[in-house]
């Protein structure tokens, strides 16, 4: 009889990770590919944040870290791409991503920099 309870016992727990390991492949995949669009604030600090570690935080003030974010933001980029701008990082998800962070900092550097002629 005990080992009739023995062979039991490891026919449950078997059948339980069996069940358990699809989803926690679902759980991975999602918070891996989920990633959330950061907000406004969060692509500001980080932009701030490179700059300071770059050793150029007189250049990038708050006013033109915010005014930045939001056009990043409200553009095309990928998801990844700004959580990585939001974290800090000079990184980008694609080529794609590249190019389109480096138009959107150019076309709006007057403004955002203050330098457009009044």
């Amino acid at each position: 009889m005990a080992c009739m309870m023995n062979f039991d016992r490891k026919l449950r727990t078997r059948s339980r990770l069996l069940l358990a390991i699809p989803a926690a492949a679902l759980a991975f995949s999602l918070t891996a590919c989920g990633a959330s669009r950061p907000s406004e604030d969060d692509v500001a600090a980080g932009l701030t944040k490179y700059f300071e570690e770059a050793g150029q935080g007189d250049i990038l003030d708050e006013k033109a870290a915010e005014c930045f974010a939001g056009h990043l933001v409200d553009s095309d980029l990928s998801n990844e791409t700004l959580n990585y701008l939001a974290n800090g990082e000079d990184k980008q998800a694609n080529q794609e991503d590249k190019d389109l962070t480096t138009k959107i900092l150019q076309d709006n550097m007057n403004e955002c920099l203050g330098l457009e002629s009044e």
